[in-house]
């Protein structure tokens, strides 16, 4: 039996139970997931997060089958003109499908940085109209997009018109309360050529703050019958499915909830699809922050990759912690202080360690 599914009918079997076909072709690899042609492994991404999603943590999250890890935001003028920041931004080398995320406000430079990420082996361009940065909406890109459509779309334009490979697009709901135009921008960039629009559901103004909207993304769903990915607040399965519940996405993103946990995206997905996941162990999840580490010093260079590290290191220790493992306040002060890689992976194996027992549950 050979089986196929279109984004509609996989978003309307999401929730078939464990011995539906769907879920059997989904255990036995008959039923591909694909993004625009693009082979995927799951309905839950790992969102693109400056600071975060460095090639290391793509490089883990894939391995732990993620279904689309996206790139930290490359500026797009920055990328052409060849900074060394910006390479290593848009670095892709052992993920698959390879997604570069481009900023920018000029469709000239954004069109010759989406040329550059495919000439650098990219699978897919997506385009940021989300980021609230002050530094990055002042320069009118990111979720600024969202109060010029005309020129938001111009934007796309330039991208699909220099590339042959999908181009997508990462929202907000829109720039305030007052103006909630994801709908309209999502219709426009996928008549433009936009092949999968993803909705954060918050607005510019409302940063971080408050609680996802996964039932405004509804809205954008009643736009088009696109490949749509809903994101902000999924920190487990059970968001994942309640956001799909509400917003009539095909797919989920997950956000910070991914820090010291670049497995989460792939656990999802499984869970999602019904499907057996391996979680990590305590001595696994030890080994893949210890990786982390050394893979950000190597590729940043031991005096600017120990600070680097230190978000995640401290999202490590909170994992260490949730597995029942004994606080230790000097050697999380070691993670977050130390510049000497030594005595950081001594402290962190200390933390993760087993000898000094857990803590009562």
């Amino acid at each position: 039996m050979q089986c196929s599914v279109g984004i509609k009918a996989l978003a309307q079997v999401q929730h078939c139970p464990i011995n539906s076909q769907v879920m059997n072709c989904l255990k036995s690899g008959l039923l591909a997931l694909q993004i625009a042609g693009i082979p995927i492994q799951s309905r839950a991404f790992l969102a693109p997060m400056s600071g975060v999603t460095d090639i290391v943590m793509r490089r883990l999250a894939a391995r732990y089958d993620a279904g689309i890890v996206v790139s930290e935001m490359v500026a797009s003028d920055e990328f052409v003109r060849g900074s060394e920041e910006a390479r290593i931004r848009a670095e892709g080398q052992g993920v698959s499908p390879h997604v570069v995320q481009l900023a920018g406000c000029d469709p000239h430079w954004l069109g010759e940085a989406a040329r550059l990420a495919e000439a650098n082996g990219a699978a897919i361009v997506d385009i940021n109209m989300g980021c609230p940065a002050k530094k990055v909406t002042g320069g009118w890109a990111g979720s600024a997009l969202m109060r010029d459509l005309d020129h938001a779309v111009r934007l796309v334009e330039a991208a699909v018109t220099a590339v042959t490979i999908p181009v997508t697009v990462k929202m907000r709901l829109g720039w305030d309360d007052a103006s909630r135009n994801a709908p309209e921008l999502a219709s426009r960039a996928v008549a433009a050529g936009a092949r999968m629009i993803t909705v954060h559901g918050r607005t510019r103004q409302q940063f971080y703050k408050g609680t996802a909207d996964w039932r405004a993304i509804a809205a954008v769903r009643a736009a088009g019958d696109f490949p749509l990915v809903a994101n902000g607040d999924i920190a487990d399965a059970a968001d994942a499915r309640t956001c799909l519940d509400q917003s009539g996405a095909d797919f989920v993103m997950v956000g910070r909830a991914a820090l010291g946990r670049p497995w989460l995206a792939g656990e999802i997905g499984a869970a999602l699809d019904g499907l057996p996941f391996a979680r990590p162990s305590l001595s696994e999840k030890l080994a893949v922050a210890s990786e982390h580490y050394e893979g950000l010093l190597a590729l940043m260079g031991i005096a600017h990759g120990v600070r680097h590290a230190r978000k995640h290191l401290a999202a490590y220790a909170d994992e260490a912690l949730a597995e029942g493992c004994e606080p230790d306040a000097e050697r999380r002060r070691v993670l977050l202080t130390s510049d000497e890689p030594r005595r950081v992976i001594e402290a962190l194996a200390g933390l993760f360690s087993t000898d000094r027992g857990r803590r009562a549950a």
